[in-house]
């Protein structure tokens, strides 16, 4: 059973149907869970599917039929792509006069400009590395809330100092990465196919643009058909419907996804872009961003490349890393902007000894 839920922001929402219960969860973002077709419900709905054994507290009947209307594709486990979505602010001169050899493309939600500036400070602001030009790009989509026109505002004059943002009219949230990813590679190959390596990585990530580039640069690096970064193999497609990557059978059949890089950073060479585009229309979309890509991975029979070393992408390590790891390390989370600042210091110092 499927339906559309209402919420109400800031505060959980029960919502009843006959003989079940559905509780709706973390409310307490300034953003929906999921949005679908913005022509066909408003900002502050949500899609989602009823499991059989949901129990909880229901609401009153007379809450139901302001909560609840009937469901349209896509659900909540697809989204909206392909769709005309169109670049709304671009004014970047990236590939316009000069060909980066790489490109740092940084998908960020548009309220997070202290992300972006500490980027900026920081590996975003390396433009020449090894002898290449290297470029950093924030994607992004609308604003959403009651001050989304103020936000939009600040990011017009934020875009006017800095000439690195690229923003598309969907609206960003997290259940919308696979389109925030997809508009990315569209732009890549409408702008900068020209360029050899493009790698997207995460606001929260610290990368070490001088390793990345040592790595692209070796002769045994692919030039062609290349995607690394944390790979996960044999990911299973996880059917508890209150996990956060719950997917239904009739969605994926499959017990496992295709082997994919992990969000937080994979590099591809721009050959790519373009090849993903042309299989994702015959493959429908699903809201987790990364796993997708592995779908048209799959489609197109690539499968993607393990890095030459474990240790040069680190996903939430247990410890503050070693200046021997930070030596080694291409793409590494962080906790705050401040272990971000203070990994780029020290991975800017004299390779320490291991």
């Amino acid at each position: 059973q499927r339906l559309l839920v209402r919420l109400m922001r800031y505060n959980p929402v029960a919502v009843y149907v006959p003989g079940q219960t559905l509780i709706i969860a973390d409310t307490l973002s300034r953003s929906p869970l999921t949005l679908v077709e913005e022509e066909a419900v408003s900002q502050s709905e949500v899609e989602c599917y009823v499991a059989t054994d949901v129990a909880g507290i229901p609401a009153s009947p007379s809450r139901m039929e302001n909560n609840i209307k009937v469901a349209t594709d896509p659900g909540p486990y697809h989204v909206a792509y392909p769709r005309n979505y169109k670049v709304i602010m671009d004014d970047t001169p990236s590939c316009k006069t000069t060909t980066p050899f790489l490109i740092l493309m940084v998908p960020v939600a548009p309220g997070d400009v202290a992300a972006r500036d500490t980027i900026r400070k920081t590996w975003g602001g390396e433009k020449q590395v090894l002898g290449k030009l290297v470029k950093t790009l924030f994607i992004l989509g609308l604003p959403g809330g009651a001050d989304a026109q103020q936000q939009q505002e600040k990011l017009r004059q934020e875009s006017q100092q800095h000439h690195d943002l690229i923003q598309s009219n969907f609206q960003d949230s997290y259940r919308n990465l696979t389109i925030k990813t997809m508009v990315m590679l569209e732009w890549l190959v409408a702008h900068c196919v020209n360029a050899s390596y493009v790698i997207k990585v995460d606001s929260d990530v610290l990368l070490h643009v001088r390793n990345l580039v040592k790595l692209l640069l070796d002769p045994s690096t692919a030039k062609q058909n290349y995607i690394t970064g944390v790979v996960w193999w044999h990911s299973p497609v996880l059917r508890n419907p209150f996990n956060k990557f719950y997917m239904p059978r009739d969605v994926i059949a499959e017990a496992e996804y295709p082997p994919y890089p992990l969000g937080m950073a994979y590099v591809m060479s721009l050959d790519l872009p373009g090849k993903i585009l042309g299989v994702s229309s015959q493959i429908k979309p699903i809201y987790i961003e990364d796993a997708y890509l592995g779908m048209c991975l799959k489609r197109l029979g690539i499968p993607p490349t393990d890095p030459p070393e474990q240790t040069m992408f680190i996903v939430d390590p247990r410890h503050p890393l070693s200046s021997c790891s930070l030596s080694k390390v291409i793409a590494t989370t962080t906790t705050s902007a401040s272990q971000m600042i203070s990994y780029w210091e020290r991975s800017r110092q004299p390779e320490a000894k291991c």
